[in-house]
């Protein structure tokens, strides 16, 4: 068996029913499917029985801990000399086992990932949040499908490895967030090679809603301190943008009301005057902004409603993630606290 494909799943039954059907159609079939449920309420015992004769499909259950350690359960069971690691919530088009079959036989590697796309069924918002999070004035493409000069590390919605290479490094962390970030960089700084698969892409849900998807940023920006505090070295420029973003929105929003609130509380002209020109100040590149975004996501997706709600999901990504960003920093690096997530209770409502 050369692949063998981890789903750790967690209440959520119709999503892999979607995703088995498309493993149904692939064009390569030397693959098992290790689904594992991860303490699930709601189990997709049923589900995986219905598609039990068409894949090599294994099911386990297990109770909660956690993706990073339910993908390692799985990898412990898998046969595979290649683990694809996946979430639950993407749909895999048909040649995807191919575009990763293709790219190994032309060019070995340890490791490898592959981008994301959003599907034409998938929801207005779904849509949104997916422009916000491989666009490259949100993310600055540092999720996006393009082959860069830098390191690329691999997401844990769409990734591979070789299994000996999994079994030397322990698989993943315990790490809650951020957890496939680690993995990567020990996967670099144990001298393995680690690739991007551009063909090798995904059709990814993501979150169904703007509340969801603000519990999912936040929790990427304290991931991204715990993931400082163990490696120093992984904190880059492109880490720290949404931050900036959050501080200078915040900045811009109270210049613009201090504005507003100068302009009809004054009797005096000059007054009046320096409240517009402060408003203006203000406004002008919050409007600048919200219309590239809107511009750009209308021509990506050839829909205006969801251009208007791009502009929605790319403020929810960045000061969800500054917000998450700085509260770890003033926890974790200014009082010394000890690694921690948020939402723990609410984030897959």
């Amino acid at each position: 068996m050369k692949y063998s494909i981890i789903i750790p799943v967690f209440n959520r039954p119709n999503e892999v029913d979607e995703q088995l059907e498309s493993l149904t159609i692939q064009t390569l079939t030397n693959f098992e499917v290790v689904i594992v449920e991860d303490g699930s309420k709601i189990t997709c015992k049923d589900v995986c029985d219905k598609y039990s004769e068409k894949l090599d499909l294994k099911y386990f259950m297990k109770e909660n801990s956690g993706p990073g350690q339910s993908r390692n359960y799985g990898a412990e069971r898998a046969n595979g000399e290649y683990l694809i690691i996946l979430d639950s919530d993407v749909v895999l088009p048909s040649n995807y086992i191919k575009a990763i079959d293709d790219e190994i036989n032309s060019n070995d590697t340890d490791a490898f990932g592959g981008p994301d796309r959003a599907h034409d069924s998938f929801t207005n918002t779904q849509k949104a949040i997916s422009y916000s999070m491989t666009s490259f004035f949100t993310t600055g493409g540092i999720r996006g499908g393009k082959k860069k000069l830098d390191k690329f590390y691999p997401r844990s919605f769409n990734m591979g490895i070789k299994r000996d290479v999994y079994s030397k490094l322990n698989g993943f962390s315990d790490m809650r967030f951020g957890e496939d970030i680690d993995f990567s960089i020990r996967i670099f700084k144990s001298g393995y090679k680690c690739r991007l698969f551009p063909e090798a892409w995904v059709w990814h849900k993501r979150r169904t809603d703007f509340n969801k998807f603000w519990r999912q940023v936040f929790n990427s920006g304290i991931a991204r301190i715990n993931l400082y505090k163990k490696y120093p070295e992984s904190l880059k420029l492109v880490h720290l943008l949404p931050m900036v973003f959050t501080v200078g929105m915040i900045f811009l929003f109270t210049l613009c009301i201090t504005g507003i609130i100068t302009m009809l509380t004054s009797v005096e002209g000059k007054w009046q005057t320096t409240g517009c020109i402060m408003t203006l100040c203000a406004a002008l590149p919050i409007m600048l902004y919200c219309l590239l975004i809107f511009a750009d996501s209308t021509k990506v997706n050839n829909s205006i409603k969801v251009g208007l709600l791009s502009i929605v999901a790319a403020y929810v990504q960045l000061t969800g993630y500054g917000c998450g960003f700085i509260n770890s920093w003033w926890k974790r690096c200014v009082r010394g606290k000890d690694e921690f997530s948020a939402y723990k209770k609410t984030f897959y409502k």
